[in-house]
């Protein structure tokens, strides 16, 4: 059971998807090796007091987050606030996730490596980026046209060669490429999506954010008679948007 002071830090905050921008978008500047060492420093005091000291010990997640280069997927002036324990604004009025945010969520999924997952909201790439060190394949959905492509080159050029980004709707899933092994949301609905949970295989895990106000981090596993549905930590996430905004 995750302590209650991981979703106290993490309330209010406002993770991909979320508001609160600049306006500007991520710059990209090659750091030196005196950087490289200082980041890798900030990342591994991240993992062990925010991450970790919350409660999530999958060691293969908590691994890849001290490797993931969290400071490449935001905008340069805030890199040296890369590992905060917070959000930060990436452009279109979006956000990268809290740490711990990623770290519960991709905990939840039960990743072993041979999955296929799909994401909906991709954002800076962060999460994908994670992903993609855990798993076969990811799939990944971004509304907003500016940050697909952003992500997209970013992934390609630190050399993501397992995931695939899409700009559409990310209600209506990736039908021609489930069912999905995996499938984590980074906005919040209403309801869970009936396309997710059909694009779902039996046996397969969704981490998703549920609720207009009062929200909650679900966790759903599909099985052959239905949906087993967990309530994690009350969260807050903007609201989905696309057709679940209309709904």
């Amino acid at each position: 059971m995750y302590r209650w002071q991981s979703w106290i830090a993490g309330l209010g905050m406002l993770v991909i998807m979320g508001a609160g921008c600049d306006g500007s978008t991520p710059e990209r500047e090659a750091p030196g090796p005196d950087d490289e060492t200082r980041y890798r420093l900030m990342r591994e005091k991240m993992v062990k007091s925010q991450i970790e000291g919350r409660g999530v010990v999958d060691q293969r997640v908590l691994a890849v987050l001290r490797k993931v280069p969290r400071h490449r997927f935001v905008p340069l002036h805030l890199r040296e606030r890369a590992y905060d324990d917070s959000a930060l604004p990436i452009g279109e009025g979006q956000t990268i996730s809290q740490p711990y945010i990623v770290g519960i969520m991709t905990e939840l999924l039960g990743l072993e490596g041979d999955e296929r997952v799909l994401e909906i909201g991709t954002g800076s790439g962060y999460q994908a980026a994670v992903l993609a060190k855990l798993v076969k394949h990811v799939y990944t959905i971004e509304i907003l046209e500016p940050l697909a492509t952003q992500a997209e080159r970013r992934l390609k050029e630190m050399g993501y060669t397992n995931v695939t980004v899409r700009c559409a709707d990310g209600y209506q899933g990736w039908p021609e490429v489930a069912p999905f092994d995996a499938i984590i949301v980074t906005a919040a609905p209403e309801k869970v999506p009936q396309p997710l949970v059909d694009q779902l295989r039996v046996g397969g895990r969704m981490a998703i954010p549920v609720g207009r106000f009062d929200q909650d981090l679900m966790l759903l596993v599909k099985e052959a008679d239905g949906v087993r549905e967990e309530q994690v930590i009350p969260v807050r996430f903007v609201p989905m948007t696309g057709k679940a905004g209309r709904r």
